[in-house]
């Protein structure tokens, strides 16, 4: 084994819901594993909070609910929630899904990477330490600093593999909802490289000006009563058939779906059915927890699903995995850039005032986590 002031003892975030209801955050402190063979430790320097991350730390429980038990912050999981997170139940899970840090610790296989900056993803990123297969970390280059690299996989790789998607089932156009996120701002920028029509959906007027300031043409918002009528206008003017939505409950996924009808050209003849042009709506976010309502004006050329990263990666393959991890490293300072908000120690993710601003999940409140900044020595 190398090493270079290897750890022994570290902190890991970990959210808990009991049987009985309980959701209980803590900083658990525990062993840092040696590494073997090809395995490299790395000490977590940069991870944001991202909506997902959330939904594990929190689940149902409203910041504001939560209360302090000694070191801990402890809520109570509605009730009818409870059933959702059967699988779950006493298992203390740890928190993160990305992150950068300096490795610090390797196997023999991996001594090459000792000192070098690197950022990985796949979860257990809250923590001072983590342990990982050299296979599964990426080098920094030289002119990307460790809080720009932290933030390279989820919400980039997420906004490529819908692109990806996009040309796999052969549309031409995306709307993308939430738009002014971290996500949504880079999702524009790709298009405007790739030449794909975007029609961007946001909720307010600031954040409609945040799009076309970043040069976004078809920038649309729901709060506005002429909502419906431009957005089939943007849909029909791009030829958008395919829509991936962060907010999940209420009506939006449906009203796209109306509006991806309206906007295609008047039958010949009648029928019942609708036309003949398949509209997809992804859901892959839950900003909105409320149910998701479909009314039905589209005839029965559609689809509604569900969209997940890992499983869009699977599908996509091992080409296309690559070819966006590139385009990712080469970009990192333009493209695929986020910005946050405020950096915070690892142990003020158990302030309730910070997951206060964090889970409103609006834009500008984006956080990175550094661990170092209130590390043990």
């Amino acid at each position: 084994m190398s090493f270079d002031a290897s750890p022994t003892r570290g902190r890991s975030l970990r959210s808990t819901i009991s049987s009985s209801g309980e959701l209980r955050l803590e900083l658990a402190e525990g062993d840092v594993p040696e590494p073997g063979g090809s395995e490299v430790v790395v000490a977590v320097e940069a991870s944001p909070i991202n909506p997902s991350d959330l939904g594990v730390l929190l689940g149902a429980v409203a910041p504001g609910a939560l209360r302090r038990d000694g070191p801990d912050l402890v809520g109570a999981v509605p009730e009818a929630a409870l059933a959702m997170y059967r699988d779950r139940l006493d298992k203390p899970l740890p928190v993160g899904n990305e992150g950068a840090g300096t490795v610090i610790a390797t196997g023999p296989e991996a001594a090459a990477l000792i000192g070098r900056r690197v950022a990985l993803f796949g979860g257990s990123m809250w923590a001072d330490y983590r342990v990982a297969a050299a296979a599964a970390v990426v080098e920094l280059p030289d002119d990307v600093s460790t809080a720009e690299g932290a933030a390279l996989f989820i919400n980039p790789l997420t906004a490529l593999s819908m692109l990806e998607t996009m040309r796999a089932e052969g549309h031409r156009a995306l709307v993308h909802t939430a738009a002014a996120s971290n996500l949504g701002r880079m999702l524009v920028r790709i298009c405007a490289a790739d030449g794909v029509g975007l029609v961007n959906i946001v909720r307010r007027a600031e954040q409609a000006q945040v799009l076309r300031d970043l040069g976004a043409v078809h920038v649309v918002d729901s709060s506005r009563p002429d909502f419906a009528t431009r957005l089939t206008d943007a849909i029909r003017e791009t030829g958008a058939t395919l829509a991936f939505d962060a907010i999940g409950g209420g009506s939006l996924a449906g009203d796209i779906l109306t509006a991806m009808e309206r906007a295609q050209p008047p039958l010949a003849s009648y029928t019942p059915y609708g036309t003949t042009v398949h509209k997809q709506v992804y859901i892959y976010g839950s900003l909105d927890f409320s149910p998701t309502v479909i009314d039905r004006k589209f005839g029965l050329a559609w689809s509604l699903s569900g969209y997940l990263l890992t499983n869009a990666l699977a599908r996509l393959g091992g080409e296309a995995i690559g070819r966006m991890r590139a385009r990712v490293l080469a970009e990192a300072k333009t493209t695929f850039a986020s910005g946050y908000a405020q950096t915070i120690g690892l142990g003020d993710v158990l302030e309730p005032e910070v997951l206060g601003v964090c889970a409103r999940r609006s834009t500008g409140t984006k956080y990175l986590i550094d661990p170092s900044t209130d590390r043990p020595t």
